[in-house]
């Protein structure tokens, strides 16, 4: 399905600007159906005179009229002068009588989308439609009235350039106070004139006994907070209705969640509206997840230590060893720990367990540089391409096999001469491939070696990454492998 911003831009007629103040409106598009108990759609001009819907939200707590997704559909005939009314006069079009939408009676109001572009100018960007099933109509109750005043300012808001407040910090979807979970009806001088049982429930969850209406919130907010503890510098702002911020308020073990949203008539403060949800729960389980986070770097951490002492320990032993065999191999054990170490040092840097491996290879190789190379040997190492980003469990194993590859092209290929080695790193959609080619001396086409280095490559491409690996000689001199690796073994790259 097309995004919004596809869709606004598929018309030719809206700017950045535009797509970015419909992205907001339509973010707080279940909000307003909520609170108005209709389904809300956004609408934007065609080029044709005509217009396309780009959002649409169905109420919670009442029953939607439109069974189908209509978002890019041309707007009906019986709704098309009232759209075009709205969005040219740039008033709130109400329709005149019942409109019958597949049998069903329905009201339709039509209200302008106002982009406010400063103090004293704006523009028209779309119209957004409130559709009610009068099929349902029943006595409301007081907070059915009170949910529908409340969207009758912010629809008033949203004709005037008031709303969306483009000042709001987004904040993350996860654990955001809806209509339903409480809400509180504020006065222009912060004294609550409405609040939903859901929202007198969480205050007296957090040791508020009284009854909310009549009550200041703020100091309400002030009776039940701990002494002694900090609370957010952006409490009293929230609490009054002044700002459109969110905040949490914490007491008696209860987490509170709290979203403002000021309402103005033509600039002028008219009270406010306070969303309200407990989640304790949900702050609780964030808690777990940042201990757990932090153990799991603090534990890379302690494996990154723990294998440079193993390296140490290796570099002393090889230096004291009388043995070339033995001190060759003391160092090529030495240079595998000292690459698998690299890669739990990134992962201890930060929360993802997914790694930048071109910067775990540029570090690699630097090991390689020191290690590899004889007093005899030049050797420089190009990169070229780009690895992305790799899960954990297939960074350490790549890194090691490229290691090996590397040193092997040094120490063999390049031994007692100057030359290059060009690591070729190509990505797509389904496969990673990296090349290591050197212009050494080479290897007779069609033979590979038999000994340690090898062996662990190939354990590691074919057994662990699912991979393909090819030793063969490059054109003119020297040595060229290849490795492919299927993407389905490896996490695509996020862009």
């Amino acid at each position: 399905m097309s995004t919004l911003s596809d869709l606004v831009y598929a018309q030719g007629r809206s700017s950045e600007d535009d797509v970015e103040w419909l992205h907001r409106l339509a973010g707080d598009g279940q909000l307003l159906a909520d609170l108005a108990f209709a389904d809300i759609v956004i609408w934007v001009p065609t080029a044709d005179d005509g217009f396309t819907a780009v959002a649409h939200t169905r109420p919670s707590g009442a029953a939607t009229l439109f069974y189908r997704d209509i978002v890019g559909d041309r707007v009906r005939p019986q709704w098309r002068t009232q759209i075009r009314d709205a969005f040219q006069s740039g008033r709130i079009v109400d329709s005149a009588s019942p409109d019958w939408f597949e049998e069903t009676p329905t009201r339709v109001r039509a209200v302008p989308i106002v982009r406010s572009r400063g103090a004293d100018s704006s523009v028209t960007i779309g119209v957004l439609t409130r559709h009610t099933n009068l099929g349902e109509t029943r006595t409301p109750s007081r907070q059915q009235i009170t949910f529908n005043d409340c969207a009758d300012d912010l629809f008033g808001m949203v004709a005037s350039g008031e709303f969306p407040d483009l000042s709001a910090p987004t904040a993350p979807r996860r654990g955001a106070p809806r209509a339903s979970d409480g809400l509180i009806r504020l006065d222009v001088d912060g004294v609550t004139t409405f609040a939903s049982p859901n929202a007198l429930s969480a205050f007296n969850r957090m040791g508020f006994d009284d009854e909310l209406e009549g009550e200041s919130l703020v100091e309400v907010t002030t009776s039940i907070l701990p002494e002694k503890r900090q609370f957010d510098e952006s409490l009293p702002l929230v609490v009054t209705g002044r700002a459109p911020w969110r905040t949490d308020i914490e007491a008696r073990g209860v987490t509170v969640s709290l979203r403002t949203i000021p309402l103005r008539d033509h600039g002028k403060r008219i009270g406010a509206i306070v969303l309200c949800r407990d989640v304790s729960e949900l702050r609780h389980q964030e808690q777990e997840l940042i201990t757990k986070d932090a153990t799991i770097r603090e534990i890379h951490h302690r494996v990154k230590n723990n294998l440079q002492t193993v390296a140490s320990l290796l570099r002393i032993q090889a230096r004291r060893s009388h043995s070339e065999e033995a001190k060759d191999a003391l160092t090529q054990a030495m240079r595998r720990v000292s690459a698998i170490a690299v890669v739990h040092d990134t992962l201890s840097e930060g929360l993802a367990q997914n790694v930048d491996f071109d910067d775990v290879f540029d570090r690699a190789l630097k090991l390689i540089a020191e290690v590899a190379a004889a007093p005899s040997t030049r050797a420089v190492t190009r990169t070229t391409g780009r690895f992305g980003t790799l899960p954990s469990e297939y960074a350490t194993p790549l890194a090691l096999a490229l290691t090996e590859l590397v040193t092997n092209a040094v120490e063999h290929g390049l031994a007692g001469t100057e030359g290059e080695v060009e690591i070729i790193a190509e990505r797509s959609d389904e496969r990673l491939e990296v090349t290591v080619r050197d212009n050494g001396v080479g290897l007779p086409e069609g033979q590979v070696g038999r000994g340690l280095g090898t062996q662990i490559v190939r354990t590691l491409i074919q057994g662990e990454l699912g991979g393909t690996i090819d030793w063969h000689t490059a054109t003119g001199a020297g040595t060229e492998v290849t490795i492919d690796i299927p993407l389905r073994y490896i996490a695509r790259p996020r862009g």
